[in-house]
């Protein structure tokens, strides 16, 4: 059950793309399992892709694509990820640009494919994918995003969209997102896929600049299990249909303002996986402030959000703050000085100076402890750097979603 996530509502069109769905049966019958996103002609594209040595052939070809021309459409699938699959499944994953290509008359490099679902299994996404077009087409619409969202999801219990209307020198424009996300949670990019577009007019080096800046502040900074997927994929999508003068420059006036909007949409969406990763009950903000520098911070939240004892700590709802300190002094700051280290959850000051703060009582961390929500904080002691990370407790049913992943 995801952690104080509702359902996506009031999630806004963006003018110049179109969206369908259908169910293509990829791995299961009758379920909508299809997407498929086109762009109008001149839409800006950027896109960043998974670090992963095993990326899957759709990341291959999309990549390769990406280089070559303007995309045109973006072709969605679930139940099967076409990764650890070869030469065979670079031939499907092109197979399956070529299909779309042909059915609109666009050519086969304008087609990005990503997918999504189990590793290593062979399946003839191309011909599924071709079958499936025309009920895709007759979908389309740019009203689609909440029925895409459900649609590219896998593990997730919860659409993930959202929508920003933004005021650019004196324009309206809007920003809308999608993601999936649930489990095999760990940035080196972003998250599993996830889909931005905006209605604006942006370059592409100044769109590069902000998607690469909006990475780093969201889908960069979660966490739900260590895991980095084969097929991670963020995409962002300028189709320049606000009729304004376009924005060429970072040192545009209004960049600044589209930036925080886009940082905006895509650390609603990176939040929205952690709170619905798989088997989820607390939503975990994790803040190291006091360090030396930024990757030190970051070596400090990623150790407390990936140790399975704290993890099973939170999902207890047991403050055994022992297991933070633990986890704290095992992230590798060999010269850290243990009693300047500073320890809270939420708002109660649990270590002070290396050791239990005196005003600390065993009460008052479980009533922390039993919300929802429980921001870790801490303060290393050291210098000036801050960073921030979401993550989640590991619960019974994360292991029982994934033993059961592939039945």
């Amino acid at each position: 059950m995801a952690v104080g996530l509702d359902a996506p509502s009031n999630v806004l069109p963006v003018a110049g793309l179109r969206l369908g769905v259908t169910a293509a049966g990829v791995r299961y019958a009758g379920r909508r399992d299809l997407t498929l996103l086109v762009l109008a002609p001149g839409t800006v594209t950027v896109a960043a892709f998974t670090r992963n040595r095993f990326r899957a052939a759709p990341v291959w070809v999309a990549e390769e694509h990406l280089q070559q021309t303007a995309p045109r459409a973006l072709i969605v699938n679930t139940g099967n990820a076409n990764a650890g699959t070869g030469a065979a499944g670079l031939a499907t994953a092109r197979g399956s640009c070529a299909a779309v290509a042909e059915a609109l008359g666009v050519a086969a490099e304008a087609v990005l494919p990503f997918s999504t679902g189990v590793i290593g299994e062979p399946v003839d996404l191309a011909g599924r994918i071709s079958a499936a077009l025309p009920a895709c087409l007759a979908d389309l619409a740019e009203d689609r995003w909440l029925e895409a969202a459900a649609a590219i999801m896998t593990t997730d219990t919860v659409p993930k969209a959202v929508s920003r209307r933004l005021d650019l020198g004196g324009r309206q424009v809007t920003i809308t997102g999608m993601a999936k996300g649930s489990g095999m949670i760990r940035p080196d990019m972003a998250t599993m896929l996830a889909f931005i577009a905006t209605d604006a007019p942006v370059a592409a080096v100044p769109l590069r600049a902000a998607l690469d800046a909006a990475l780093a502040r969201s889908f960069n900074r979660i966490t739900v299990d260590g895991d980095t997927s084969t097929n991670d994929a963020c995409v962002l999508m300028a189709t320049g249909a606000v009729s304004m003068p376009p924005l060429t420059s970072a040192a545009d006036p209004r960049y600044g303002p589209f930036l925080r909007g886009l940082t905006e949409v895509m650390q609603s969406l990176a939040q929205a996986i952690v709170r619905d990763g798989e088997g989820a009950s607390k939503f975990i903000p994790i803040t190291i402030e006091g360090g030396r520098n930024s990757d030190e911070c970051l070596r400090v939240a990623y150790r407390l959000a990936h140790s399975p004892l704290v993890k099973t700590a939170f999902f207890a709802s047991d403050p055994n703050w022992g297991r933070l300190l633990a986890a704290i002094g095992a992230a590798g700051i060999d010269d850290l000085d243990v009693t300047r280290v500073q320890v809270w959850l939420g708002d109660l000051a649990i270590v002070q100076g290396g050791a239990r703060h005196p005003e600390y009582r065993e009460e008052l961390g479980q009533a922390v402890m039993a919300a929802a929500e429980i921001p870790i904080r801490v303060d290393l002691g050291r210098g000036d750097a801050v960073e921030t990370i979401w993550t989640c407790d590991l619960s019974y049913d994360y292991v029982r979603i994934n033993a059961d992943y592939r039945s």
